[in-house]
């Protein structure tokens, strides 16, 4: 398992004093009441580690980040489409059969004929259950809502899913 958890994203920059707007994959994460320090990777792969000197709430469902270091609108506008991930050591310990939804990202998906479907790429949360982007290797997209009905096994270890995808009419 990777030492760092994917939790979202920087969407744009806020005013000019270098804070930025962040997304998080789970408007209800807590994530930043846990970590002082996020991993950055930018849109040209570089990759950064910062520390997080301010959040607050932002418009639906939204952050406002201050991170050290960044200290202007110019500065921030590099951190635009990057990817944020907490260090997993920075988080506290889970019980036994829990995850984060971070840890699906990645499992190969299977259907219940044993066929791949590819490997989930995003997990999305715009409703009731957070939603399985199953992307294949043709650049197909498959949406999988994240519950028992279509989600019948979740192998965290092993690294796969077995779903029943949703019959689309």
């Amino acid at each position: 398992m990777s030492a760092l958890l994917q939790f979202g994203y920087v969407a744009k920059v806020h005013a000019l004093d270098g804070e930025v707007v962040v997304k998080t994959f789970d408007p209800t994460s807590e994530v930043f009441n846990e970590i002082e320090r996020v991993s950055l990777r930018l849109r040209d792969g570089a990759e950064l580690e910062l520390g997080v000197d301010s959040v607050r709430e932002g418009t639906k469902g939204t952050l406002i980040v201050g991170f050290d270091g960044v200290d202007g609108r110019v500065s921030a506008q590099r951190l635009v489409g990057a990817t944020l991930s907490a260090f997993r050591e920075d988080l506290p310990e889970l019980k036994e059969g829990e995850f984060f939804q971070g840890d699906l990202v990645g499992l190969a998906a299977f259907d219940e004929q044993g066929h791949a479907l590819g490997e989930v790429a995003e997990v999305w949360n715009s409703g009731p259950v957070p939603n399985l982007v199953i992307r294949g290797p043709d650049k197909s997209e498959l949406w999988v809502p994240f519950a028992e009905e279509f989600v019948l096994v979740t192998d965290i270890k092993g690294r796969r899913l077995l779903v029943r995808p949703p019959e689309m009419t």
